[in-house]
């Protein structure tokens, strides 16, 4: 067992070689659910690509229990998730890419509210699952690193660095569900992530007509009253109105159509 003090805001540990959580006495969270390689097969460059069986381990809804009733109230859910290190195929480990599905809460899609508690991340985002993915991100984010991704945009979290683990914890709507249909009729986001020379470099998809890619280093978003210098959880737990667009992101169009 490889323990890490995550300290997200509550009490729990991160077990890196086994991708599990270590909850505290005072910390409510299921157990952790794996997501394997064949899992993910469908979105890869290469269908028939060699990998670790577990890429990660996502644990939805945890936090401190002081704390359930004011995250429930506010239809909030927080997430950890443990990446594994390594590669599958000339790919880093990485999710497949999804968009949040219909919220009952707003009837509209929602964002997510990452922070990353341990190692390197790229937390890639397209405008779009449609033929032309429009604007596509490739945010670069370091422990503490906050990153936010807007209402229907595509979104998949990579492991940057291959030699190792990584995890990161994140706000999302309560209701979560995630819509794969889009990102599967194309075989994958709209550009590869490849390793070559320890570094990631990209490769476009030409199941898209189009789509322009962007590198860019995580910032702060001031807008949104979320700074990097305090974890998201705790941001949340003492000024939880401020969190009120991951449930209802009506709140927050102004900066959606900004973003």
């Amino acid at each position: 067992m490889e323990v890490f003090m995550s300290n997200p805001g509550f009490d729990v540990k991160i077990d890196t070689k086994n991708l599990e959580l270590i909850y505290g006495e005072n910390t409510f969270g299921p157990v952790i659910e794996k997501r394997r390689l064949d899992d993910i097969r469908e979105s890869l460059l290469d269908y028939n690509a060699k990998g670790p069986d577990v890429l990660y381990g996502i644990a939805m809804h945890v936090g401190d229990k002081k704390d359930k009733q004011i995250i429930e109230e506010k239809n909030a859910v927080y997430a950890i998730v443990v990446y594994n290190k390594g590669q599958i195929g000339n790919e880093p480990i990485r999710s497949q890419g999804h968009i949040h599905a219909i919220s009952k809460f707003s009837n509209k899609s929602t964002c997510e509210v990452y922070e990353i508690l341990l190692g390197k991340a790229i937390i890639y985002m397209q405008e779009s699952g449609s033929d032309d993915a429009g604007r596509c991100y490739a945010v670069y984010a370091e422990e503490n690193d906050v990153v936010i991704v807007p209402p229907n945009w595509v979104h998949a979290t990579i492991n940057a660095d291959i030699n190792n683990n990584m995890a990161f914890g994140s706000w999302s709507v309560s209701d979560y569900k995630f819509e794969y249909k889009e990102v599967r009729e194309h075989k994958g986001i709209a550009f590869y992530p490849i390793v070559k020379d320890g570094d990631i470099e990209w490769i476009k998809n030409d199941n898209y007509s189009d789509g322009s890619l962007i590198k860019v280093k995580a910032k702060e978003y001031p807008e949104f009253n979320i700074t990097n210098k305090e974890r998201i959880y705790t941001q949340f737990i003492n000024n939880p109105d401020n969190f009120d667009f991951v449930a209802n992101p009506d709140v927050a169009d102004h900066l959606w159509r900004e973003f």
